[in-house]
């Protein structure tokens, strides 16, 4: 599942894109992206209203409230900007051509996190307060609409020839993230068992939608501002629609067995708010005794204490939904790969981006 890309089209053997990144890690290589996005990135946000421009850095992890230092803070990894500075590099072309997009897509996906924790009632992200908490509800949604803004303008002065295109990319992506989010909450009013329950099939949909079209935007938007010929730049945003299913089903694992001092959030959080998540889906998709104590706990009229959540978590391990979801992540990480390895790639990048997909599969899961 971890082996490097090996399509015969690539422009150099693959053995001299190992030894050139040969001391490379998924984490130096995010760390690079991030460096050479984070001083345009910044410029932008310097640009939103100075209260708007405070929420914004302290979503990202770059002040506390009031614009205080805080050293403690944590970023995010930045996969998605790594995505895009990846794949306009996997075109041929420098990185810093793919840095207008890098940084619309983390504007949009601080936005969309912003609302998400409104509408999930969330009240700590990355080991601290999420923005509604420490701002207000009012002042959160005024910041992810100032972002939301920011991001379509950032991408529409982009430089080069495929500004428009880009627009296109993004305005689709806000769409359909748009559309997944609509289908997460709508997941939440069903029944966990019976006709009306959620399926597989359905959640992958959500998450594709939700998830994987900005990831599939990232991939784009680089192979786009990289010059990247259409089917290159519809092989990456495939790919990265496979990578964002992959990605969401780990955030899922991550949710019910995550690590707090990882996760910033409680153990077991997402089976606390009873949230409709792929290993839930999948372990209640069976009909053996495990599955049907499972449903049995899950539709209880009374909220999960702790000891009903962790006999839940239990029972979701042993009726398969930890295995089923892990395996899920492992058809679309292969998905992607498949996409990637039918177009012409320069190898380093390409090898990278490989690295990436197998260090987002194992993430403390």
């Amino acid at each position: 599942m971890t082996s490097p890309i090996t399509a015969p089209v690539l422009t150099a053997p693959l053995d001299i894109a190992h030894e050139q990144a040969a001391a490379a890690t998924a984490p130096g290589v995010l760390a690079r992206c991030r460096a050479l996005v984070r001083p345009s990135l910044a410029a932008a946000i310097d640009r939103l209203h100075p209260w708007t421009g405070e929420m914004a850095a302290f979503s990202l992890g770059w002040c506390g409230v009031g614009g205080t230092p805080d050293s403690g803070a944590s970023e995010g990894k930045g996969v998605r900007q790594a995505l895009a500075v990846l794949c306009a590099e996997a075109a041929g072309a420098p990185g810093e051509s793919a840095v207008a997009g890098a940084v619309a897509v983390e504007l949009i996906h601080t936005f969309s996190l912003l609302h998400d924790d409104i509408m999930d009632g969330d009240g700590t992200r990355r080991q601290r307060e999420t923005v509604w908490k420490a701002y207000g509800t009012g002042p959160a949604v005024l910041a992810g609409d100032a972002l939301f803004a920011l991001a379509v303008q950032t991408i529409a002065e982009a430089p080069g020839a495929h500004t428009a295109a880009a627009v296109r990319c993004l305005s689709g992506t806000l769409s359909g993230l748009v559309h997944g989010q609509a289908e997460d909450l709508l997941f939440a009013a069903r029944p966990w068992t019976g006709p009306g329950a959620v399926r597989p099939a359905e959640y992958r949909a959500m998450a594709e939608l939700k998830t994987g079209t900005l990831l599939g935007c990232a991939a784009a938007l680089g192979g786009l501002l990289g010059g990247a010929p259409a089917g290159t730049v519809a092989a990456l945003e495939q790919a990265g629609r496979h990578l964002g299913v992959a990605f969401q089903a780990v955030d899922d694992l991550l949710g019910i067995w995550g690590d707090p001092a990882v996760t910033g959030k409680p153990v077991h959080s997402d089976l606390r708010q009873q949230k409709k998540t792929y290993p839930v889906i999948a372990a209640l998709a069976g009909h053996g005794p495990t599955a049907r104590e499972l449903a049995e706990l899950l539709n209880s009229p009374f909220p999960l204490e702790d000891t009903a959540v962790r006999r839940a978590a239990t029972l979701i391990e042993a009726a398969g939904g930890r295995v089923a979801t892990l395996e899920e992540a492992g058809r679309h990480l292969d998905a992607a790969r498949a996409c990637l390895s039918g177009v012409p790639l320069a190898p380093r990048a390409a090898y990278e981006i490989e690295m990436l997909l197998a260090f987002l599969l194992h993430r403390r899961v």
